[in-house]
């Protein structure tokens, strides 16, 4: 009897878990789950005692709903989440069918032309005379279509009617570009379409200027992106300032406007351009948007734009911006960049800066599209933001660095530049700027109480070649071993100007390679990690002067892109510029910095994803002769990336009182050709030539016999202090093949001076990985600086161990980097290194099972 009476209550509760519930009862449900969509057991009690509408229900079914109720919720955004997925594909498979199409008509075209140069090599040698004047004309035509004269030479300035025509046809020549086959694109290495990818990606090939061209998706409104695109000065870095002179409504709904752009110039070694432009805003029949743009020139009529000094006039041929709306929102971009730059015009050095449609690619075609969705994905929540600043504040930190670097770099003279006097054969140009009230907003707040006395801007810049220098590989370098090139005595100066009252000019001191540790705090970096902002903390300066005291710690806001190598044309940079401890959102900002552009194209692929290790080519000094050695190659065939040619620019800023400017002028200009001489020495090392073409991403560090001799004894010592092999058993007794698995042994190995202070001397691959940094640098870093308290202390209770018995094992724990990042480890082993005499050399130390935190 107890059984039935047991089973009908099981029934009873079986028959309770499909109870429906009231309206009523579902809305105090949702109520709590918004609130906290996971209730513990005490909150579920609490909940049916507080709403007596609940009171029949059972806990097990209050918890049973709320598992249901997450579940659809997670069901309900993966389904949201392919819908998008699958409105991008959608998107991306009508935009290659486009292209495919366009592919096809370029192909029959070619097709075509070959052809009839088949015809004429065919033909009789007599008519080969004749046809090869038409084979001129019908190149010419080739070349009229690319680029079609205008049919109106002469307009009235003062008609709208005749600027509406100018736009027409401006109209009609950026679409047969952007969807159709006017011009030849080539498409650009490693630019795949996919749903999360940047577009399409094509440059021009034989045609008068240079072009470019993308097509991509964005999930913002083409309104929206036409307001976005239009505004250059957000986006477009090598912008000055945009002026819209005039504006006329349209008859059908758009408008014209009259624009006069100015841009920097990216070197010191040429003019900057500008831009007397024409801009058309209309809509197409099938809902799409069109903001195209062109020169106004004596050839297409219309006005004649403003005279600057200090500029050269460049021509914007017809380009724009195609946007179309896509089903379930955002849109289809395509935007199409072709201007003539007057090449000519500029060192011949350096014409393939102005003649590269790689580098338009990189500076405006790609940038305009990085940004939108880069906004696009800001706009929807997607992207987090560090440092408690909301996206845009710290887009605009990134600007005003960017702004600041090329105001330095241009010195323009309506800015407040003049340049000081010199005999015209100055490596180091120094310009001053005695109105920095003209630069307040992008460099110092008006409420700066340094200028409200007599003081000034100067600036010492520089610009070089460099041959085989890949440009993100140098700036990488310049960016995480500062210590290589600065001077903390002039960063301390740089940062006492943010601070008012006099204080004195440093002298610069010999570069001892030691400054302290820096310590990157991420802050922002776009989608693809091509453009970062950072802050840098350098530590343990502690400079002190008679009438200035500042903090131990300097800190630098820091603007680093470009450090990827297989992006083709693209600008390494590495702009920073000193900030105080606050780091409010109107900081006065005076940037500093590298710029490297490419002056020749990549024409080997493979060399994109080359890495390559300092240590195998840079010096370094031997702990027991104190000589310079450098690694040898063991390839001497030349890379194919070993042509290319880079031009590198220099800037530094300082403020100074008008009674130290020759001091500080001179202070600068000793401090920049330092730098320059640091760098070349870096670019040097880093050279592919110097370090072969086939090198290895892991490669060890050459055949020095200093390192030889230490593999050997570091191995030697090892087995006789703890009886054990460090490396396998080898399969020659060569001293090649120890160095070899000892630099690719996979537990970390470091090596440290047994001095007071000791300092790194030798480290493997998996050592410098774990301290980030280069062998070049490794003697930078103390061991003091890299164990944590707990591991210094382990270090000191067994150190008279390991002089008497040879070694000694150390707990796990935690280390720093040399980038300040934690890493922990399960064991240390550590021994002492007898050289041939069994004399104590060094200290070795081995970190086994590391990993960053």
């Amino acid at each position: 009897m107890a059984t039935k009476e047991k089973l009908s209550h099981q029934q009873q509760l079986d028959a309770g878990k499909y109870v429906r519930y009231t309206p009523e009862q579902v809305e105090a449900l949702e109520r709590v789950y918004s609130e906290c969509p996971k209730p513990s057991s005490l909150r579920r009690q609490q909940l049916i005692r507080e709403c007596p509408i609940l009171s029949n229900i059972e806990p097990k079914q209050i918890k049973v709903w709320f598992q249901n109720r997450r579940c659809r919720e997670k069901q309900r955004k993966e389904a949201s989440r392919l819908q998008t997925v699958n409105r991008k594909l959608t998107a991306m498979n009508k935009l290659l069918m486009e292209e495919n199409d366009r592919l096809q008509k370029q192909v029959s075209r070619l097709v075509y032309e070959n052809g009839c140069m088949r015809n004429q090599l065919h033909t009789p040698s007599v008519a080969t005379t004749d046809t090869s004047c038409e084979s001129v004309v019908t190149s010419s035509q080739h070349l009229n279509q690319l680029n079609p004269p205008s049919q109106h030479p002469h307009r009235d300035a003062n008609s709208p009617a005749g600027l509406l025509a100018i736009a027409e046809e401006t109209l009609a020549e950026f679409l047969s570009k952007a969807t159709g086959t006017a011009v030849e694109w080539v498409q650009m290495v490693g630019m795949k379409p996919g749903p999360d990818s940047i577009g399409i990606i094509a440059v021009s090939h034989n045609c008068s200027g240079v072009a470019a061209r993308a097509c991509g998706l964005v999930g913002l409104e083409p309104t929206k992106v036409a307001e976005i695109l239009k505004d250059r000065l957000s986006w477009y870095r090598d912008c000055r300032s945009v002026d819209v002179l005039s504006i006329i409504p349209t008859g059908n709904g758009g408008t014209i406007e009259l624009i006069y752009m100015q841009t920097y110039a990216p070197t010191t070694l040429a003019s900057a351009r500008d831009f007397w432009t024409l801009r058309y805003t209309t809509g197409l029949e099938d809902g799409s948007l069109v903001v195209c743009e062109r020169s106004l020139t004596p050839s297409t009529g219309g006005p004649t734009g403003p005279p600057a000094q200090n500029f050269l006039r460049a021509e914007m041929l017809p380009s724009g911006y195609l946007i179309r709306p896509c089903e379930g929102g955002g849109s289809m971009i395509h935007i199409v960049d072709h201007v003539d730059l007057d090449a000519w015009r500029v060192p011949e050095v350096l014409r393939p800066l102005y003649e590269s449609p790689k580098i338009l690619a990189q500076k405006m075609t790609i940038a305009a599209l990085r940004h939108i969705r880069q906004i696009a994905l800001e706009s929807g929540g997607e992207i987090p933001y560090g440092g408690g600043r909301q996206p845009a504040v710290l887009r605009t930190f990134s600007q005003r660095l960017s702004r600041g670097f090329n105001d330095a770099v241009n010195g323009f003279a309506d800015d407040g530049w003049s340049v000081l006097n010199s005999d015209g054969g100055e490596d180091v140009v120094i310009s001053i700027n005695s109105s920095p009230n003209k630069l307040v907003g992008s460099v110092f707040p008006t409420s700066n109480p340094f200028f409200s006395t007599s003081g000034g801007i100067l600036c010492a810049k520089a610009s070089m070649l460099l041959q085989n220098v890949p440009p993100g590989l140098l700036v990488r370098f310049l960016r995480e071993h500062r210590s290589e090139w600065a001077d903390c005595g002039v960063d301390a100066y740089s940062a006492a100007s943010l601070r008012s009252g006099p204080y004195a000019v440093p002298g610069l001191r010999p570069n001892t390679g030691f400054m302290g540790s820096q310590i990157m705090l991420p802050l922002a970096n776009t989608l693809e990690n091509e453009e970062f902002l950072e802050v840098m903390r350098l530590e343990g300066h502690g400079f002190g002067h008679d009438d200035m005291v500042l903090p131990r710690d300097l800190y630098m806001l820091q603007l680093c892109s470009g450090l990827d190598e297989s992006s083709l044309g693209a600008c390494a940079q590495l702009v920073f510029a000193p900030i105080d401890e606050s780091f409010s959102d109107d900081a006065p900002l005076l940037p500093s910095g590298f710029r490297v552009i490419p002056l020749d194209s990549k024409t080997d692929n493979s060399g994109g994803n080359r890495t390559l290790d300092l240590a195998s080519s840079l010096e370094v000094r031997s702990e027991s002769g104190g000589r310079a050695t450098r690694a040898v190659s063991d390839s001497s065939s030349p890379s194919s990336c070993s042509n290319v040619r880079s031009v590198l620019t220099i800037a530094f800023q300082f403020s100074y009182e008008s009674n130290m400017c020759d001091n500080v002028a001179a202070m600068a200009r000793q401090y920049v050709r330092s730098v320059v001489a640091s760098v070349q020495r870096v670019a040097m090392a880093i050279s592919p030539s110097r370090i072969g073409a086939q090198i290895e991403p892991r490669q060890f560090p050459g055949a020095s016999p200093e390192a030889h001799t230490l593999a050997q004894w570091i191995h030697r010592s090892y087995r006789f202090h703890t009886g054990a092999d460090l490396i396998s058993a080898l399969d020659s007794q060569g001293s090649d093949s120890v160095l070899k698995q000892l630099w690719h042994h996979s537990d970390a190995i470091v090596c440290c001076s047994l001095k007071a202070a000791p300092v790194f001397t030798f480290a493997n691959q998996a050592g410098l990985d774990m301290l980030e940094t280069t062998l070049i640098a490794l003697q930078d870093i103390s061991l003091e600086k890299i164990l944590d308290e707990d591991g210094r202390k382990a270090l000191c209770a067994e150190f008279q161990k390991i002089m008497q018995q040879g070694f000694a094992s150390l707990p796990g724990g935690v280390c720093m980097s040399s980038m300040g990042r934690p890493v922990s480890y399960d064991l240390a082993v550590a021994w002492k290194v007898l050289n041939d005499d069994n004399s104590p050399h060094c200290l070795a130390f081995m970190f086994q099972n590391w990993s960053f935190v």
